[in-house]
């Protein structure tokens, strides 16, 4: 090869490799972090942002620009139209702290809401004696006694949970309707314990297995929301990302009564903005509290919702550490017979269990009393609660063990309780 060749030669290849570096953006966003097996919505170091509904003709440009000025992956985007909103969710990269691009995403102001992708627990604790009393919950809260007048019938149950199987015998014809927001977890909801123990509490049909329910002539929307990281972990994970698609959803079903047995112990903008919705349109929001923690957890911390903690069969509490909300519901919470799967029944326990119980009892309340509000109930139930066995020493919250029969009699006067 002659040199004057060689140089032509090299000066075409270096022209070919400068074109090809000046065609790659400079502001690429950076690559996924893989998390084989966790749901896209679980993933770690991921925020939504919320644009407003008056920005709808920009929001695909919108969306881009974030990605590019904040060096962001786009992972998701979804509406909450109960609340007017687009969501955007964006995987964060590991050399950008989340705390202080959040911040600076609050201060733009094409950005209506910005938050971390938190994470929320299913609130079941380990089975402990397997000699308990047996089916004590329903007696306890006297809504046995309440069935004379009430069974929920014409009453819609959201459980936001893990699924629930559908086919067990306690809940067969009770499911009016599913739907799923975990994308990449387990499809079918064939092994979806948690959510099945909640689900029969509230509305397990009497001619199942002679467990009955609550309230066992409600009808259950389950909204699978929540998932297991593993098949030894007995609590289930949901996130800011399923939950708030989930809470839309049944929002915009007309549900009159939403339960929520998780719980995460850090406050979230975009979920109490859907909840404060939910309560406008009439609807209940039962939650389930922390256990043995220093604060009751969200959303139970919310005024507009009625927060629960488990009692035994003999009405006995564990004193919380935390102070408010004003009123903290106690329900059957220790050693609860519920099913799950594979037709199969077992001993759980958990604020879980408890908030289910009230959930149920809500719905006695609204066949009996359909114009209910939501405060109105919550009013009703803690006027009527019997003290627990060991109230706390501390007057702050004020706890109380609900009593169906008690609250139903407030609307129905013939009705008697013993």
């Amino acid at each position: 090869m002659r040199p004057s060749n060689w140089k032509a030669i090299l000066a075409y290849t270096l022209c070919l490799l400068l074109a090809g570096c000046g065609a790659v953006p400079e502001d690429e966003p950076p690559a996924a972090i893989p998390e084989p097996g966790v749901p896209k919505q679980l993933q770690a170091r991921q925020i939504i942002v919320a644009l407003s509904e008056r920005l709808q003709p920009q929001w695909t440009p919108i969306a881009q620009d974030l990605a590019t000025q904040y060096r962001l992956r786009p992972v998701g985007k979804f509406p909450l139209t109960s609340i007017q909103v687009q969501c955007l969710v964006y995987q964060v990269p590991p050399d950008q702290p989340l705390e202080a691009l959040v911040a600076r995403l609050q201060r733009d102001p094409r950005v209506e809401l910005v938050q971390t992708n938190r994470l929320f627990e299913g609130q079941q604790a380990a089975p402990g004696d397997p000699y308990a009393a047996l089916t004590y919950g329903v007696k306890l809260l006297r809504a046995d006694q309440a069935h004379r007048l009430s069974t929920g019938r014409g009453v819609t149950v959201a459980v936001i949970d893990t699924g629930a199987e559908t086919q067990h015998p306690d809940l067969q014809g009770q499911v009016r309707e599913t739907a799923t927001f975990v994308e990449g977890g387990e499809a079918s909801f064939d092994t979806d314990r948690h959510g099945t123990a909640v689900a029969g509490v509230i509305a397990a049909r009497a001619d199942g297995s002679g467990l009955a329910g609550v309230a066992p002539d409600a009808r259950l929307t389950v909204a699978k929301a929540c998932w297991y990281p593993d098949s030894a972990n007995a609590k289930a994970l949901c996130s800011s990302w399923t939950l708030a698609k989930a809470i839309d959803f049944v929002i915009n079903h007309g549900v009159k009564v939403l339960n929520l047995s998780l719980g995460g112990r850090a406050s979230d903008e975009l979920l109490a903005r859907l909840l404060a919705a939910a309560e406008q349109r009439g609807m209940v929001v039962v939650a389930a509290t922390l256990e043995g923690r220093d604060e009751p957890g969200f959303p139970a911390s919310l005024e507009t919702v009625i927060p629960v903690m488990a009692c035994d069969a003999n009405g006995r509490i564990q004193a919380p550490r935390w102070r408010g909300p004003s009123f903290v519901a106690a329900a059957p919470g220790i050693e609860v017979v519920a099913p799950i799967p594979h037709s199969r029944h077992t001993l759980i326990s958990g604020s879980s269990l408890a908030a289910a119980h009230v959930s149920g009892v809500v719905a006695l309340l609204l066949q009996q009393t359909p114009d209910l509000t939501p405060r109105q109930i919550k009013t009703l139930l803690q006027a009527t609660a019997r003290p627990v066995a060991n109230p706390p020493a501390s007057a702050d919250p004020v706890i109380g063990l609900v009593d169906a029969c008690a609250a139903l009699a407030q609307h129905a006067p013939g009705l008697t309780c013993h």
